[in-house]
């Protein structure tokens, strides 16, 4: 082996015996950091099972967690030109952090310096009157840890903005401290008079009691976010926000305007009837009328007298002398308030009256049981089994179909009943709609079919069947009976009555659109038009005359309802119209409830209500006068 050789394999032999004491090195450190990655594991996960709860408090101790309510808005009810009904404005809480504040005074204190609490105090009830000076200081004091301490809810905007101003102000910034405020929302009203029983109100806040706000409860309400997050001690924040969904808003058929006329119609008869009594009490029991589209089922207008304001539901003084109310308990005090908040139009029943007799007609005239040609001999009155006389309001003598409605003759009625016959009358009954809800959407609406009688009670007893004829002894709503007259007028078509249009979202978009929904057919083209006619008679020279408005062509029935129990002296009496005759765009019903007169049986007192609602209505719905013939000019 040369020289070479045996110097390269020394070199080799000793290279290997180095690598190998390498390598036995590094398992020992591997091995070394292995075991106390091990120790240190094990040590960690001993402090966590044993000492992590205290651990963590002590961390916890050390941090501010926020978790704040964002409440959502409520969304409006506008009418139907989108001018706001109801509303949701903003309003907030002034909320006192005891903590922050006491932190800030223990910082000034270190500089030598103090009276920030004192300063807050002052400026406080200088922005907000209702908070004294006290109420700051002692909340520091005796809950200094406290982090939400409510000095006062429900504070305006205008206040806060002025607060906030003055605090994020140069001057402001060392004068205050630990005071924020907590945004809400409150119910306003922006016309509180206004279709009181219509529109309704809300409780707590986002529960609607009645009207619209209870029927759309759900839609009109959102949901809440939240705010939520930790605060440590170098007071950095991280916060997290889930945005609140807001309501959704109400588009609703009823027309301000429409809505004002009705309302200062009604005020201007009660309260001259109340001045005419001079007895003390109002001019009415009950007042209440109902403006509608005979073509769709749309409510332009609804109103109910006494009403109240929305803005103060539970205020009784619209009805009641103050010390009345202060002698009422609390029972007393519910029971009126709900009547007072009842919605005549849908929740009330009554005899109809002589406001049913097209009814009657419109069943014979499509049953074929009654012509235009026949004629009817009154004479005061119809005796039946058991010695019952149902009396007529006079004399008529010869009476033609047409002349009986223009004379509102009970007589003639009678007759007519017997010739449509009991099954007629009670198929037709049901199929204007009547003893049955019609649908509207509002609260209230009571159930009527055990307020009719039946087939079998209206022909084994004949005075039933004769009295029902001309509107008495059984119950409607007024909302029934508008839905099915106005079937009568329009061709037949009886719509459901219907208060909402649309549901906007927050941002404006349609979601909802409320179509015209037609339920059934009642009578035909014919029979509607026959009808229309008689109806124009007896405002143009029947006993309707009261309600006509010179230039316009319209048509109506009046209503005088004999209240139960009979003789008592007390009636309910009502005028419906529509206009014009030829194709009706808008139908008025108006019922005066015991009207404060001595002789209370006149439809007079409805029918002045409507001629001033009509003469007001007639032009803002583009209705034209009818052009005179050349004979008329003359």
């Amino acid at each position: 082996m040369s020289v070479y050789h045996r110097r390269h394999h020394r070199k080799h032999r000793k290279g290997k015996r180095i690598n190998k004491r390498m390598q036995a090195t590094l398992a020992l450190v591997f091995f070394a950091c292995l075991a106390l990655f091990c120790v240190i594991v094990g040590r960690v996960i001993y402090i966590q099972v044993v000492n992590g709860p205290g651990y963590t408090k002590q961390v916890l101790s050390q941090m501010s967690y926020q978790n704040r309510v964002i409440p959502f808005k409520r969304g409006d009810i506008v009418d139907a030109k989108g001018t706001t009904l109801a509303t949701s404005i903003d309003v907030y809480n002034v909320v006192l952090d005891c903590k922050i504040l006491n932190d800030e005074e223990n910082e000034l204190k270190k500089e030598g310096k103090s009276g920030i609490i004192a300063s807050t105090a002052k400026y406080v009830h200088q922005y907000f009157p209702d908070i004294e000076e006290s109420a700051v200081t002692e909340a520091a004091a005796k809950d200094p840890k406290s982090q939400y301490k409510v000095l006062k809810k429900k504070e305006s905007y205008k206040r806060m903005k002025a607060f906030t101003d003055f605090s994020e102000s140069d001057d402001g910034k060392n004068a205050v401290a630990g005071i924020w405020f907590e945004k809400e929302y409150e119910r306003q009203y922006p016309y509180p008079d206004l279709a009181s029983q219509v529109i309704g109100f809300t409780a707590s806040g986002n529960t609607g009691v009645t009207g619209l706000e209870n029927q759309y409860n759900s839609v009109l309400n959102g949901t809440n976010g939240r705010s939520f997050g930790y605060q440590n001690e170098d007071n950095s924040l991280e916060n997290n926000v889930i945005e609140p969904v807001n309501g959704e808003t109400i588009q609703t058929s009823i027309d301000v305007l429409t809505q004002q006329t009705v309302n200062q119609a009604i005020l201007k008869f009660n309260k001259k009837m109340a001045k005419a009594a001079g007895n003390g009490k109002r001019g009415s029991k009950n007042t209440a009328v109902l403006v509608m589209n005979p073509d769709n089922g749309q409510i332009y207008a609804m109103a109910t007298y006494p009403t109240f304001s929305l803005n103060k539901p539970r205020d009784l003084t619209s009805l009641y002398s103050k010390k009345k109310v202060k002698s009422m308990d609390s029972i007393e005090q519910l029971d009126a308030l709900n009547e007072l908040w009842q919605n005549f139009p849908v929740s009330h029943t009554y005899e109809p009256g002589s406001t049913f007799k097209p009814f009657t007609i419109s069943a014979g005239l499509e049953t074929g049981t009654l012509k235009t040609t026949d004629t009817f001999m009154c004479d005061g009155g119809k005796k039946f089994a058991g010695g019952v006389y149902v009396r007529c309001e006079s004399h008529h003598g010869i009476e033609t179909v047409r002349k009986a409605l223009m004379d509102s003759c009970n007589d003639a009625l009678m007759q007519i009943g017997a010739k449509v016959g009991a099954k007629n009358f009670a198929t037709y009954q049901h199929l204007f709609g009547f003893g049955q809800k019609t649908g509207i959407d509002l609260p209230g609406e009571p159930r009527t079919n055990t307020l009719l009688y039946n087939e079998k009670q209206l022909k084994s007893q004949p005075v039933n069947l004769a009295t029902n004829a001309f509107g008495q002894n059984f119950n409607t709503t007024m909302i029934q009976l508008a839905s099915g007259f106005a079937s009568i007028i329009n061709g037949g078509n009886l719509y459901k009555p219907t208060v909402m249009t649309k549901i906007e979202d927050d941002s404006g978009n349609t979601i909802v659109k409320n179509e015209p929904e037609l339920l059934k057919k009642t009578v035909s083209k014919e029979t509607s038009d026959t009808l229309r006619s008689y109806l124009k008679s007896v405002v143009t020279g029947g006993t309707g005359v009261t309600a006509q408005v010179k230039g316009y062509s319209i048509g109506g029935k009046t209503g005088t309802a004999e209240k139960q129990p009979r003789k008592q002296g007390k009636y309910l009496v009502s005028f419906i119209g529509f206009a014009p005759v030829e194709n009706p765009k808008l139908l008025v019903y108006v019922v005066v409830d015991e009207p404060n007169a001595a002789d209370q049986a006149h439809s007079k007192y409805a029918q002045e209500i409507a001629h001033d609602i009509f003469k007001t209505l007639l032009p803002y719905y583009n209705i034209e006068p009818t052009k005179k013939s050349s004979k008329e000019k003359k």
